[in-house]
């Protein structure tokens, strides 16, 4: 038999004598009440940026949804398999969130993997591959444009896929109508790894700007 990750456990061993017993109550009034987040964030699978170390937050307080490269598919309803389109659903209809997080973050891979015309796919199925043709239009551009280096297309195409899944939520039918209202705020912000710098998009221009901390 195959042992659990002994790294794992001592994190546990670390966790029970540390954070769950300065948060026990709070871990209890979720366990009874539920959970009531108001605020959404879909990021990256990278284990570098998760966003509840980022944002500095607590059990509860983030409904977080991952994958390669924190990216948003259009609204399909085709009846396939549609992981985050499932957890956008959940966050939006039942936990009635008020704000969406899309965040990104420098030294992407998936955004790395996407801008290598050379690369092969990992597997037959290259779902990787799949996954990150959302972007092909952005990414067929930044691949052409000689004037920038190698470090300014990744980043660029990290930020335009920010603003792209920003644009296919509001392709969901209740978000965009809860956007209209008022009800519901759509946001961007990339995060760089190297110096912890966060960068937020500015709603009219789509510009990142660092905000005062």
């Amino acid at each position: 038999m195959q042992r659990f990750p002994s790294s794992l456990l001592n994190g546990y061993r670390n966790f029970m004598s540390g954070r769950y017993i300065d948060e026990r109550d709070r871990y209890r009034s979720l366990a009874e009440d539920g959970q009531k987040p108001t605020t959404l964030v879909i990021a990256c699978s990278d284990s570098r940026s998760a966003p509840e170390t980022i944002f500095d937050a607590g059990p509860g307080e983030l409904f977080v949804i991952r994958n390669v490269a924190n990216m948003v598919p259009p609204h399909e309803p085709d009846g396939q398999f549609h992981a985050t389109s499932a957890a956008l659903e959940f966050g939006v209809k039942v936990l009635k969130v008020r704000d969406i997080v899309v965040m990104g973050h420098g030294r992407c891979g998936g955004i790395r993997a996407a801008l290598d015309t050379t690369s092969e796919p990992l597997s037959e199925g290259d779902f990787i591959g799949k996954w990150m043709g959302l972007l092909k239009p952005a990414t067929e551009q930044i691949q052409n444009n000689d004037v920038m280096t190698v470090a300014e297309r990744q980043t660029a195409l990290e930020r335009i896929s920010i603003r792209n899944s920003l644009n296919n939520l509001r392709s969901f039918p209740d978000i965009g109508t809860l956007e209209e209202s008022g009800e519901l705020a759509l946001h961007g912000a990339w995060f760089d790894i190297s110096t912890g710098e966060l960068w937020v998009m500015d709603a009219t221009t789509g510009d990142f700007t660092r905000p005062e901390v």
